[in-house]
């Protein structure tokens, strides 16, 4: 379900105005992410540290209500849910696109996201999601430790979804540190929204519960 958000009381209706206009209207940092605790977490409950992750980083963007907003034909909508569109690597290491419905319960969203895992896998080709406005298109590049990212787009086909990829983790101090960059539509949200996100992301990392 999804419904209008008022532009007249918004109070970033100005910005959004401002910022639509521009040919390239995303902008992107790149954070890191203390995932000490949940791949500790992830190994003890023998389920897949992408996935644990994944659901976390969906927690947190439904919990911050700019990563719902979505733009069409001029009016921004607000999505009760996001869902997750992530590239699934095969192992002729090429990707396909997946979708996966968000669901609150990990072992729910585990179960279902490890079917469709296994279907992008076993086809062939891009595998284009049918999954509408309200995803969260993901990428993982597990091979690079990345400080700066950015994404090939297509400026002419109208877009709004944000974009979470996620790098290599490494050791340092004892922690498990993993790079994440984000990339929103300025028109939707700040660089305040960005770090609501990213610290109810660390906060999944440090405590999620299955």
């Amino acid at each position: 379900m999804k419904h209008l958000l008022d532009l007249d009381t918004w109070p970033r209706r100005d910005h959004f105005h401002f910022f639509s206009r521009f040919e390239e209207p995303f902008f992107g940092v790149c954070v890191d992410i203390d995932c000490t605790m949940a791949y500790q977490r992830a190994k003890a409950m023998d389920t897949s540290f992408f996935l644990y992750y994944l659901h976390g980083s969906l927690v947190a963007a439904n919990q911050t209500m700019p990563f719902r907003y979505r733009i069409h034909n001029g009016q921004v909508w607000v999505y009760d849910q996001v869902n997750a569109s992530p590239t699934i690597n095969r192992p002729d290491h090429t990707f396909g696109f997946a979708y996966m419905d968000y669901h609150a319960n990990y072992r729910t969203f585990e179960a279902q996201s490890r079917m469709e895992m296994e279907r992008v896998r076993q086809s062939t080709g891009l595998v284009p999601a049918v999954s509408g406005e309200n995803v969260i298109h993901y990428s993982s590049l597990p091979w690079l430790g990345f400080t700066a990212l950015s994404h090939a787009r297509s400026f002419s086909f109208p877009d709004s979804c944000p974009k979470i990829s996620f790098g290599k983790m490494k050791e340092q101090n004892g922690k498990k540190i993993m790079p994440v960059s984000v990339h929103v539509h300025h028109g939707l949200m700040d660089g305040y929204h960005v770090a609501q996100f990213v610290q109810a992301f660390q906060e999944q990392m440090n405590g999620q519960e299955a």
